[in-house]
């Protein structure tokens, strides 16, 4: 670790850094599976999920950011490479050979509330660190993800 004049304990600083670098995973992996869907998205919604899919993308890739430096700032490594990722993460893998819109909705919802609940107990689990900037980093990102899937629940819950 690198020596930082953040107050809070080195201990606390190195399980914070873990929680953080373990969602990174997480995050990495989830955005290059929406972006999967968006490049490979057909059928009779394609713009609209296209562009959903892109603006979702995007603000994962935003929290990919804020998670990183977050690392950084409390004197860890991000360790945030494609290979990490592919090895830590606890998403389920993207199945590659989807194209329908309504196949790309299940998959995401699923896997953004998947990302969203590991979210939640980042929130508890730095929180009871003594880590509230954290928390709070993580409670911002929950925030989003559940903004998103319920947009992406909205398109399944046609009743027509």
């Amino acid at each position: 670790m690198y020596k930082t004049k953040i107050d809070l304990p080195e201990r606390t600083r190195r399980n914070v850094i873990a929680v953080l670098n373990a969602r990174l995973a997480d995050a990495i992996d989830l955005q290059s599976q929406v972006k999967q869907a968006h490049w490979n998205v057909k059928g009779p919604n394609f713009i609209a999920l296209h562009e959903l899919f892109d603006k979702i993308s995007d603000t994962v890739l935003e929290q990919i950011d804020e998670i990183a430096e977050r690392v950084t700032s409390l004197g860890g490594t991000a360790e945030g490479t494609v290979t990490v990722a592919s090895k830590r993460s606890k998403l389920k893998n993207y199945p590659l050979n989807i194209t329908a819109g309504k196949d790309h909705l299940h998959y995401l919802s699923t896997q953004i509330a998947a990302f969203g609940k590991s979210v939640r107990e980042a929130i508890d689990d730095t929180g009871k660190m003594g880590d509230a900037d954290t928390a709070d980093l993580f409670t911002g990102i929950s925030r989003d993800l559940d903004k998103y899937l319920w947009f992406l629940e909205a398109h399944l819950q046609d009743k027509a």
